[in-house]
């Protein structure tokens, strides 16, 4: 049960809404109840897939960005899409970052990045940070 809590955690901290599934694992690690490296997978896998969601709704939403029930506000758009302009699709690695990370993940999606090369370049990110978490805790 553990691990799908904190498979929805990860999963939902790379949406919009405020969760934080790096404080989540590291207090996992410390406890030592589980399997650190069934943590990191988990963790890794449900992260990067939220940003698959973020991805697929920028893919598939480019004329809905105006709408006022869009989840990100049209200044973390173009905040993102600079960075994406200025960084390319490298950027990518910084998906992770909060407040730039997940509009970065839609940006990718509205201008129709490679699927393939987003989650190349997402999950080495991601899975990245989880593992300075790992170590930190460790």
């Amino acid at each position: 049960m553990i691990y799908l809590s904190l498979f929805a955690i990860s999963f939902l901290a790379a949406t919009i809404l405020p969760f934080s599934s790096e404080l989540t694992l590291a207090g996992l690690i410390v406890t030592s109840n589980y399997n650190n490296l069934l943590l990191l997978i988990v963790a890794s896998f449900g992260n990067t897939l939220g940003s698959v969601v973020n991805w697929a709704l920028g893919f598939y939403s480019r004329n809905l960005t105006t709408k006022k029930w869009f989840p990100f506000k049209e200044t973390q758009i173009e905040r993102s899409s600079k960075w994406f302009d200025k960084f390319g699709k490298l950027s990518l690695l910084f998906a992770w970052v909060p407040i730039i990370g997940d509009p970065l993940t839609l940006v990718a999606g509205l201008l129709r990045v490679r699927f393939l090369d987003f989650i190349i370049l997402v999950a080495i990110g991601k899975v990245s940070r989880y593992l300075i978490v790992f170590y930190l805790m460790g």
